[in-house]
C-alpha cells in the first residue's frame, strides 16, 4: 500500500476515549476521522469530522460507513466477527479480523501465545460444570475463573479459593465457555506497546509498570523500575508477538513479572492501551500517532521517550472532584475524555507528570510522583 495521503479519512470503530485520542493524533497528521458507534455524542465523535450512530451489528450502516472512509481500525475488541468480516471485504481493516478474533477470545489468545513460544500462566478450558473440578485438580487453588470473551477491568472473572467457590463461580460467569488460570503470585505487572507498519517495521515503547485499584488501572510508571534485562526481554516478547500476528497497527502486551524476574504474558490488545497514555507527553511520537502512522502506511519513527513519566487515571466522581485542583497544579498535564457523567468506575480522564529522563525510579517514589510544590495532588 502507498501512504494514505493527507485529507484521507480513517474510519474508527468505537466511540470511546481511545478513539478520541486516535482521532486527535490523526488530525495532527492531516487526516480526517469518521467514528462508528452506537452512542450519540461519544467522546471520539466530539473531535471527528464525521460519525455514524448505529449498532455494531447493523450491516447496512456498516456498508455506508465503509463507503465514506479509506482505511478502518477499531478502538475496542468487542466488535462482532461478522461485522468486521463485512468491513474487511470493503476496505482495508488494520489490525485485521484474524488478530481481532485471537484477542477477543482468551482461549484462542493463550493457544496462540503458547504456540508462538510465549509463556503464560497455566490454564485449562472449562466448557461445562463437570470440567471445573478436574481443571482445579490440575492447576490447584487459588485460581482465577474467567469468561473467554467480554471481560475487562476486573469484570468477567471470579477468584476461586476453596472447593465451595467452584459451583457458584461457574454459574455466575457468562458467556460460556470459561477458562481457568492458575494463580500467579507476581511481583509486578508491566506492559509494552508495540507497533508494526505495513512494510514490517517494528518499534517498541519502553516497558511501563502498572498498578491497579479495584481491578482498574490506577498508575503507570515509565520506565518500569526493574532490571534492564527484564525490560529488554519484555520488548523482545512484544516484538515476537507482533511479528507472529503479522500485525499492522498497535498492540498492547500485558505481562506479569514473577519474583525471579520471569515474564508471563497475561493478555494482548490490538489497539491503543490505557497503560500507554504516558507516551502522549513523554515521547515525540505517542502510541496514538504510532497507531495512525502504522495503519496509514506512514514511516514509523523510533519509539523513544525524552522524559520519564507517571500516568494517573481519573475514575468516577471521586477523582473528577479533583479536576479543578489538577488544572491548578503546575506540572500536571491533563487529558479529559469529554464524558459528561462521572459514574463510579468510569474512566473520565488522566494526567501525566514528566520527570527528567533517568530520574524515575530512584529519586522519585510514588508519593513524590504525585506531589508538586509540597502538596499532594491525589
Amino acid at each position: 500500500m502507498t501512504q494514505l495521503p493527507p485529507g484521507s479519512t480513517i474510519g474508527i470503530i468505537g466511540g470511546g476515549q481511545l478513539g478520541r485520542m486516535s482521532a486527535l493524533a490523526a488530525a495532527r497528521l492531516g487526516y480526517r476521522t469518521h467514528i462508528f458507534a452506537p452512542e450519540f455524542d461519544s467522546p471520539a465523535a466530539q473531535v471527528a469530522a464525521g460519525s455514524t450512530v448505529a449498532e455494531y451489528s447493523n450491516l447496512n450502516m456498516l456498508k455506508l460507513f465503509a463507503a465514506k472512509v479509506d482505511v478502518i481500525t477499531f478502538e475496542f475488541e468487542n466488535v462482532p466477527a461478522e461485522s468486521l468480516a463485512l468491513l474487511e471485504s470493503l476496505k482495508p481493516v488494520r489490525p485485521g479480523a484474524k488478530i481481532l478474533a485471537i484477542s477477543q477470545d482468551r482461549l484462542l489468545e493463550k493457544q496462540f501465545l503458547n504456540t508462538a513460544g510465549i509463556a503464560t500462566a497455566p490454564w485449562a478450558a472449562v466448557e461445562t460444570a463437570e470440567d471445573l473440578p478436574a481443571a482445579v485438580a490440575r492447576l490447584g487453588l487459588p485460581a482465577v475463573l474467567k469468561t473467554t470473551r467480554l471481560g475487562y477491568d476486573g469484570k468477567g472473572q471470579q477468584m476461586l479459593r476453596t472447593q465451595a467457590d467452584l459451583a457458584p463461580a461457574f454459574a455466575s460467569l457468562e458467556p460460556k465457555p470459561l477458562v481457568l488460570e492458575g494463580f500467579v503470585n507476581f511481583a509486578a505487572e508491566i506492559s509494552v506497546m508495540v507497533a508494526r507498519g505495513v512494510d514490517g517495521t517494528i518499534v517498541t515503547f519502553d516497558a511501563a509498570e502498572n498498578r491497579h485499584k479495584h481491578h482498574i488501572l490506577d498508575l503507570t510508571f515509565a520506565p518500569a523500575p526493574m532490571p534492564l534485562t527484564v525490560l529488554e526481554e519484555a520488548q523482545r516478547i512484544a516484538r515476537t508477538i507482533a511479528e507472529k500476528l503479522e500485525l499492522v497497527g498497535l498492540l498492547g502486551v500485558e505481562m506479569f513479572v514473577t519474583a525471579d524476574g520471569s515474564l508471563l504474558v497475561n493478555e494482548i490488545a490490538p489497539r491503543p492501551h490505557n497503560s500507554g497514555h504516558w507516551t502522549m507527553d513523554a515521547c515525540p511520537c505517542s502510541q496514538f500517532e504510532m497507531h495512525i502512522r502504522a495503519i496509514a502506511g506512514l514511516p514509523l519513527p523510533p519509539a523513544i521517550r525524552h522524559s520519564d513519566a507517571v500516568m494517573k487515571n481519573l475514575i468516577g466522581p471521586e477523582d473528577m472532584d479533583l479536576w479543578p485542583r489538577i488544572l491548578a497544579t503546575p506540572g500536571l498535564i491533563p487529558h479529559h475524555y469529554g464524558k459528561t457523567e462521572a459514574r463510579p468506575g468510569r474512566k473520565m480522564a488522566h494526567f501525566n507528570r514528566l520527570f527528567p529522563k533517568g530520574s524515575l525510579p530512584g529519586e522519585f517514589g510514588i508519593e513524590d510522583a504525585l506531589k508538586l510544590n509540597g502538596q499532594e495532588t491525589v
